[in-house]
């Protein structure tokens, strides 16, 4: 196991989760695209960072009093400045040109959230960096609506991880490994990644 190296920091996202009874973590996957790579022929980007989209929303739903996972949920998002997947984007996150064509639009899927929610009262919710936290933003921004998790206190687990462990900042599977966990899925989907931050969550507060 880990030493916790400062539990002065565990301490302190100890009493920042004591109000609450739930904890979700969330991983959203978006549109992306990448730079052609040396020796490639130059190409434009086809999605430049600004104009990503969230595609897939996963969510695991931590029960603090017992620290266990005891729901999920999931979505597929349609995107709707860039509809059309890029190669690259398919490839990192496996999600299908298929699964967006078929999936709500975003203002859709954020009501479908706050149904699911309804049984979780009294939570808040974590992401492996801030990245998922200003995606939600920019996404309701740009469409004008109101935000997934609107209103809910945002935690960033990365941070946390390695406060308490004195380490250097890393991804999520790194981290994953690092604790000597298993990896559950596939990596980049929502989904799954969302069940490992939870995992990782669980291995801190445990």
């Amino acid at each position: 196991m880990v030493p916790v190296r400062k539990p002065q920091h565990l301490g302190a996202l100890r009493e920042v989760l004591h109000p609450y009874d739930y904890l979700l973590c969330v991983d959203l996957e978006a549109t992306c695209d990448e730079e052609a790579k040396p020796g490639e022929p130059p190409r434009p980007l086809l999605v430049h960072r600004e104009d990503m989209e969230t595609i897939e929303i996963g969510l695991a739903v931590i029960d603090l009093s017992s620290l266990k996972v005891v729901d999920h949920f999931q979505s597929f998002v349609r995107p709707t400045l860039h509809p059309v997947l890029t190669d690259f984007c398919r490839k990192l996150t496996t999600i299908k040109q298929s699964d967006v064509d078929a999936a709500p639009g975003y203002a859709r899927v954020a009501q479908m959230l706050d149904a699911f929610l309804e049984a979780y009262p009294n939570s808040m919710w974590c992401s492996w960096g801030d990245y998922d936290h200003k995606q939600l933003q920019k996404d309701a921004s740009r469409l004008h609506c109101k935000p997934m998790l609107e209103g809910m206190l945002h935690t960033n687990l990365k941070k946390w991880h390695w406060k308490v462990f004195e380490c250097r900042a890393m991804g999520l599977q790194p981290a994953v490994e690092m604790l000597g966990l298993e990896w559950e899925g596939t990596y980049h989907r929502g989904i799954d990644d969302a069940r490992n931050v939870a995992n990782v969550a669980i291995h801190l507060l445990s």
